[in-house]
């Protein structure tokens, strides 16, 4: 043990590794996605830091080439939720009596290896098992993970020092940031690794105890990075690892008397039930559980006459056809005016007719697959609709034949009500609505009304007045705002993510306010000298 306070290393955030051709880091993540391609893994559950294969498994297959199986991920049963629920529980006290330090020192040592060594094998991961490119995977699993571990350190030594000043003589006031009094449930979404992986250790950094329960669709980057936290010394029963669908083994886990929280990230619909769910079980949990989500989102641009056109036309090419639209800050909808619409429009046909689509594989490929084939059903069965109802300015095909390649598709309606502007697609779909140039203020008001979500937005204008404008009108149709840039691309220590409404509860990832969802404050008075009479000098004659 030691004796000291101490100051964690100054976080930076992680430069992204380019891969450009002929780079010794893109030879080592095309040999290694060849290794992964050649393998199937079987994922376990790990309960306590044993792995249980249960043989009730679900093959995980490369959205770009549906017919090839990556792995089987194992799924839990009745018997390995109680199993780690007790396994939680047991792991609880021991890992809170942990000097803090020690705890940080084991995120340090996995942003550290996720830097260096296992940089590219949970990259290869990422990409074959949820169809990134290797920039969008680079950004996602290695760097913005190496940040939510160096930063969430930062923050969580900031929060311990912050302490009430002692203003009265004789009196010693302190806080204890104490774990929540029960284990955390953490509920992971296909799309981003780095987020999956935040939440189980962001509670864990402050001395919890997790669940971990992975999209299936995202599972192999998943165990990868489960064995990272192992090889930097995470000690068993820390992180238990539950595959499995969320309607199977999530009502099993969130009516346990023993839930002190919920971590989660993915679809409005299903935080709402386990919101509900949580509701009806009120009265068997031992503490009120702590529900922190981040869900869906149809995510605005919103162009000023004043906007510039090549600029514009990026962001909406970027923010809604990278990884897909796969993103719950992609840009889906965009209110461009009729004055720069031509020029618009004209711009994204030709940028995302340029744009390769294929296996990620080929590095040259800036667009993929979709996650799967519910996905990929939906969005062609949007599209069917648009080429009734809309007018498509690019895109608007799709094929199964080898994997779920749906094409990134720009389509204008002329009703700014259309259900392509407030319905949540999750694709490479993005609607667009020409106003009146004169109609700008109104337009913000439709911007701010014709979703229920409220996560990400951005503002394309160069007239101050315009900029400022749309910041009062549009405060709380999100929680992230961009000026004159894409709506996606949030950086750890820079832009902490999240937004309200139906979009979630706001909490922001990757800053204090995440990690202070995770503790229970404890106020301790110490008086040196108490007092030795009841009577208070009020009472003198």
């Amino acid at each position: 043990m030691s004796s000291s306070i101490a100051s964690i290393p100054h976080p930076v955030n992680e430069p992204v590794c380019g891969y450009a051709p002929g780079t010794p880091e893109r030879a080592r993540l095309e040999s290694e996605m060849a290794r992964q391609a050649a393998t199937v893994v079987e994922i376990p559950c790990v309960v306590g830091g044993r792995r249980i294969f249960t043989g009730n498994v679900r093959e995980v297959r490369m959205p770009c080439d549906h017919g090839h199986v990556l792995a089987r991920q194992h799924l839990a049963g009745p018997d390995e939720v109680a199993q780690a629920v007790a396994a939680a529980e047991a792991a609880r006290g021991p890992w809170a009596a942990l000097p803090w330090e020690a705890r940080a020192a084991v995120l340090l040592r996995a942003a550290e290896l996720l830097s260096g060594p296992w940089r590219e094998r949970v990259n290869a991961a990422t990409m074959l098992g949820q169809a990134k490119t290797a920039h969008q995977a680079d950004i996602d699993a290695a760097c913005e993970l190496i940040d939510f571990w160096r930063f969430n350190t930062s923050y969580y030594r900031d929060m311990l020092a912050e302490q009430p000043p002692a203003h009265s003589p004789g009196v010693w006031n302190r806080t204890d940031l104490r774990p929540l009094d029960g284990f955390v449930f953490a509920i992971a979404p296909f799309n981003f690794t780095s987020i999956a992986a935040n939440l189980c250790t962001a509670p864990a950094l402050v001395g919890n105890t997790t669940l971990w329960k992975p999209s299936i669709t995202s599972s192999l980057a998943c165990w990868v990075l489960f064995e990272l936290l192992e090889a930097a010394g995470l000690p068993p029963g820390v992180v238990n690892l539950l595959g499995g669908e969320g309607p199977d083994i999530g009502p099993l886990i969130l009516a346990r008397p023993e839930l002190g929280g919920v971590h989660f990230t993915g679809s409005t619909g299903v935080f709402q039930a386990i919101w509900r769910e949580i509701g009806g079980n009120i009265e068997r949990y031992r503490a009120y559980p702590r529900i922190v989500g981040e869900t869906g989102g149809k995510d605005f641009i919103v162009a000023h006459p004043s906007a510039e056109v090549e600029s514009l036309a990026v962001a909406i090419v970027r923010g809604g056809f990278e990884y897909q639209g796969q993103k719950c800050s992609a840009a889906s909808r965009v209110y461009v005016p009729r004055s720069l619409w031509p020029a618009v429009s004209k711009r994204c046909r030709e940028m995302t007719l340029e744009m390769k689509q294929g296996d990620v594989r080929d590095l040259s490929n800036f667009v993929g697959a979709v996650i799967d084939e519910r996905a990929y059903r939906r969005h062609e069965l949007w599209l069917q609709r648009l080429r009734q109802e809309a007018d498509i300015v690019v895109g608007g095909g799709a094929s199964d034949r080898v994997g779920w390649f749906v094409e990134p598709t720009l389509a204008r309606v002329d009703d700014p009500n259309h259900a392509l502007l407030h319905t949540e697609l999750f694709g490479p779909i993005v609607g667009a609505f020409v106003y009146e140039d004169a109609d700008w203020t109104a337009t913000l008001g439709l911007v701010d009304r014709t979703s229920p979500y409220a996560l990400t937005g951005a503002i394309f204008s160069t007239d101050r007045y315009a900029i400022e404008e749309a910041l009062g009108l549009l405060r709380h149709a999100a929680g992230n705002v961009y000026i004159n840039d894409k709506p996606t691309g949030a950086v750890v220590g820079q832009q902490p993510f999240g937004g309200g409404r139906a979009s979630g509860t706001n909490d922001k990832a990757g800053a204090p306010a995440n990690l202070a969802r995770w503790v229970s404050p404890r106020t301790i008075k110490e008086t040196m000298v108490p007092p030795a009479s009841w009577r208070y000098p009020f009472l003198g004659s």
